[in-house]
């Protein structure tokens, strides 16, 4: 009865490559960590950027401000933009309205990451005003030096 089992040569030949190519195996696994660790790293690098630097916009309705359900779905619909336009990880592209009370006057703002600064400053109602608290102080107008000697 020196008859073997069918598969135990095959199980063991897969052994003998298993063992003889271990050292391979593991630096491909310790590779693929290094890499998984990389990419994670980057990814929260790049949230933490998004998070520090926020933008902010005033929402002001109209005395009359009654959206119907058509014009808040498109408001809704709008506001989703944001985190499509900020071009970070979910962690790192939130909007939020943040409601306040300032002197009796109740105030809506609409934060988020501000490479979405541009979406969220578009109208999402058609009776809302969307005011720039900081109303582009670091915008400077340009001057063309050149228009001026071509005039002579």
């Amino acid at each position: 009865m020196s008859a073997e089992l069918p598969g135990v040569a095959a199980a063991r030949d897969a052994a003998h490559v298993i063992a003889a190519s271990s050292p391979y195996l593991a630096a491909l696994i310790l590779a693929g960590a290094v890499a998984a660790g990389i990419v994670s790293l980057r990814r929260r690098r790049h949230a933490d950027a998004a998070l520090a630097h926020r933008a902010c916009v005033e929402l002001v309705p109209t005395s009359t401000f009654n959206p119907g359900l058509e014009e808040v779905g498109r408001a809704a619909h709008q506001f989703a933009r944001i985190h499509h336009a900020a071009g970070a990880p979910a962690r790192g592209s939130a909007a939020r309205l943040r409601y306040t009370v300032t002197d009796g006057q109740m105030r809506c703002y609409l934060e988020g990451p501000a490479d979405a600064a541009a979406v969220m400053r578009m109208p999402a109602y058609s009776e809302v005003e969307v005011r720039t608290p900081h109303a582009s102080a670091d915008i400077h107008p340009v001057h063309f030096s050149l228009a001026k000697e071509a005039r002579r």
